[in-house]
């Protein structure tokens, strides 16, 4: 996958899905607050703690070099 179109796809997903998966994740652990009852602090930190970390899992790839400079770029001689 080229360069650029990498930076575009993170900015997609962090700007797009990212916040998807956020609601996805409240409304899961809202629902089992009221399907099942509030579940102990840590244990609810850690499913948290779990979902903040799963949903990078996928696009790992895409975000792989994206704050580096451009390596397509062509190299300017005359440049410090």
């Amino acid at each position: 996958m080229k360069y650029r179109t990498r930076r575009r796809l993170s900015i997609l997903v962090l700007l797009v899905v990212m916040p998807l998966w956020i609601a996805a994740a409240l409304a899961l652990m809202a629902w089992w607050d009221r399907s099942f009852g509030r579940m102990p602090v840590l244990l609810e930190m850690l499913v948290y703690l779990i979902l903040g970390v799963v949903w990078i899992l996928p696009f790992r790839r895409v975000f792989l070099g994206v704050g580096k400079a451009d390596p397509d770029a062509p190299v300017d001689p005359d440049a410090r």
